[in-house]
């Protein structure tokens, strides 16, 4: 299961996602990112890089370039991608999906890598203005994440991270069960996988910590999915991974869980179920902190 409770094949380490399930939270995905952010981004962009270079972005963890669709058409100028995932045929399809033009009909390129995120340095961060990445966080440990904002500062590359699980979701109408669910699918998230402790909900406050260290200003801001009667079929996959990670972790909740997703399922194909996932967004800059105003 992914931090926002969908459903992943394991692949060694790292979770590997189906691209269906990506492309069906992508809309939820855009709609929930902070706007916020993207002024003093846009400004510590125009700062640190003053030439008609295209701006070189670096999306860690692209999936099916959901991230990139989103952000390239907010920024001015050409911009450059680097599409990085471990996931061959994710990368493929991510590389085919991005814009061809910026916010002000700059050109849009790029390109995919295929490699460890998790192992990568200032050094090779060279020359990139900004690192972004979208639903990551939360699927690595604090060493990873730690070395990670090592890396961006080391560097002078900003870094804009979406949509890192918050530990809170909220159902209407509420059921009592809610709650026991809500805190063994967290224990889920932060569980020790192929010797790799997870982050999970912890993922934007070990953030926040970790660049700070580093002597970046660091700006978070909420990101929830807001999933109702249109998104039904998202909030119906979303409720089995959900169910099936708590149950993972606590088998004795499986008995209860059965008849609970049944009832929430029904409300949900009836329209009647509200579901609201936080997730948290950080924007970090390496030097002062430009105006959000």
């Amino acid at each position: 299961m992914n931090a926002s409770g969908g459903p992943a094949e394991g692949e060694g380490s790292r979770p590997r996602f189906a691209p269906e399930w990506l492309e069906l939270r992508e809309p939820a995905d855009a709609a929930a990112r902070a706007p916020e952010l993207l002024r003093p981004l846009r400004t510590a962009l125009a700062d640190r890089t003053g030439s008609p270079r295209p701006t070189v972005i670096r999306d860690l963890g692209c999936g099916t370039g959901s991230m990139g669709r989103w952000l390239a058409v907010r920024l001015p100028g050409p911009q450059h991608w680097i599409l990085y995932d471990h996931d061959p045929a994710l990368l493929a399809r991510a590389g085919r999906g991005m814009p061809p033009a910026a916010a002000d009909a700059g050109a849009v390129t790029a390109t995919t890598e295929r490699g460890d995120l998790a192992r990568l340095t200032a050094a090779e961060l060279a020359g990139t203005s900004l690192v972004t990445a979208s639903a990551l966080l939360d699927l690595l440990t604090r060493d990873e994440v730690a070395a990670l904002a090592e890396a961006c500062v080391g560097a002078g590359c900003p870094a804009l991270f979406a949509l890192s699980v918050a530990g809170r979701v909220e159902l209407t109408p509420h059921e009592p069960f809610d709650a026991e669910l809500t805190a063994a699918f967290n224990d889920h998230q932060r569980r020790t996988d192929g010797g790799r402790r997870l982050l999970g909900p912890d993922a934007a406050a070990a953030a926040t910590a970790a660049f700070e260290r580093c002597g970046a200003a660091v700006m978070t801001r909420p990101s929830p999915w807001r999933l109702g009667a249109k998104e039904a079929a998202l909030t119906a996959e979303w409720l089995r991974g959900w169910v099936g990670a708590a149950c993972e972790q606590r088998p004795e909740l499986a008995a209860r869980a059965d008849a609970y997703l049944r009832r929430r399922l029904a409300a949900c194909a009836a329209g009647e179920l509200r579901v609201t996932v936080h997730h948290t967004d950080l924007l970090a800059l390496p030097g002062p902190r430009p105006a959000s105003g």
